[in-house]
């Protein structure tokens, strides 16, 4: 299940990526020498009929579209040989910038995709009677939110300043941040009152053993009940573009706390971990497999667009340089800057190749 689901995952999601480079090279009239679904030595492939080497590599971590007058797949201008008419090279700068950019573009516009159809086919979850969320039946055993000042009875209205409507909003905003203080205003009465609650650190576990650190404030509320409301297909595209909007954010969030110390690197994933996920995803079936996808899809987008010379978004940053110095690096600084970043990029997929293989239920997780 975990090749088959790692398989199934990545595999496509890295074609859609390099397809949206190859179709907007191949509108600006660029021609590309090679399309590689995967690193390394060529399992197999044939040529078609523009030159073009479409072919299966040996390493399943990625792809490449490696156009005319590059040196290699990372893009690097070969400083040998003058490129041809129809190399990357000669187009406008801002058409090299669309085309480099056409990929995790691509990558976001099929996690909005995945999500328009989730909320087309089943509609907006809502409250089924808004009037009954949020009110405090219980606190756990170790409370924040009692030591605080809560008490049952309470509703909360709103964290930081935020309405919250469901007691799914308000989880999703507590668990996200594992040590925070949050301003709580509840409705008491015919008052409102706030307060300060320092959320704590929890360890949870699902049923295949894998381990996450959210935040909880200790209370429970009394169950209500989730209406679907349908909507259609423009709403359905804007409550699509805020889903993958919010987990942009929650992935931006997640870095910013690992730097900060709030949440252990171990918590980073790599490729093992995508295959072990995506198998378990799939076992669960194609709902969950394919909300999976939409998830690896944004953070295929969110890494290629890091400021990295060998990723996309090194590119953007030096096309972005070029525009305000009015002319581009020299070769040489560029060629610098490429290996670096392929140095950084390499060390990356160790360092979290390393955290997945150390999590391995082999090594005592």
């Amino acid at each position: 299940m975990y090749i088959a689901g790692f398989l199934l995952m990545l595999g496509p999601l890295v074609v859609v990526h390099e397809l949206g480079h190859y179709l907007v090279g191949r509108w600006f009239g660029v021609g590309a020498e090679a399309f590689s679904v995967g690193f390394g030595k060529e399992i197999a492939g044939y040529t078609d009929k523009r030159g073009t080497r479409w072919k299966l590599s040996m390493l399943p971590f990625g792809g490449y579209v490696q156009f005319k007058g590059d040196m290699n797949p990372a893009s690097m201008p070969d400083p040998d040989n003058p490129p041809p008419a129809d190399a990357f090279q000669t187009r406008p700068l801002w058409q090299k910038a669309l085309i480099v950019a056409a990929g995790p573009v691509t990558n976001v516009l099929v996690a909005i995709a995945i999500y328009t159809a989730f909320f087309m086919s089943f509609g907006q979850p809502l409250p089924a009677d808004p009037n009954d969320e949020n009110y405090i039946a219980a606190f756990a055993e170790e409370s924040a939110a009692r030591e605080a000042g809560l008490e049952i009875g309470d509703r909360v209205v709103a964290i930081d300043g935020e309405p919250m409507s469901a007691f799914r909003e308000l989880q999703q905003a507590v668990m996200l941040h594992p040590s925070r203080t949050f301003a709580v205003t509840v409705e008491r009465g015919s008052s409102q009152q706030t307060f300060d609650v320092t959320s704590r650190p929890t360890e949870i576990e699902d049923s295949f053993g894998n381990k996450a650190i959210i935040g909880r404030i200790g209370i429970e509320t009394n169950p209500t009940e989730t209406r679907f409301e349908p909507v259609g297909l423009s709403s359905s595209v804007g409550l699509a573009t805020q889903e993958t909007a919010d987990m942009f954010r929650i992935i931006v969030l997640g870095i910013k706390q690992i730097f900060a110390g709030e949440r252990s690197v171990q918590e980073l994933g790599g490729p093992i971990t995508i295959a072990k996920v995506s198998g378990e995803r799939m076992s669960l079936g194609w709902l969950e497999f394919t909300s999976f996808a939409a998830l690896i899809s944004i953070n295929l987008a969110f890494i290629n667009l890091l400021p990295i010379p060998a990723l996309d978004g090194g590119h953007l940053a030096f096309y972005a340089v070029e525009a305000i110095r009015r002319k581009p690096a020299s070769p040489r600084s560029q060629e610098l800057a490429f290996r670096t970043g392929m140095a950084i990029v390499l060390a990356l997929m160790l360092f979290v190749t390393v955290i997945d293989i150390a999590k391995l239920p082999l090594w005592g997780g």
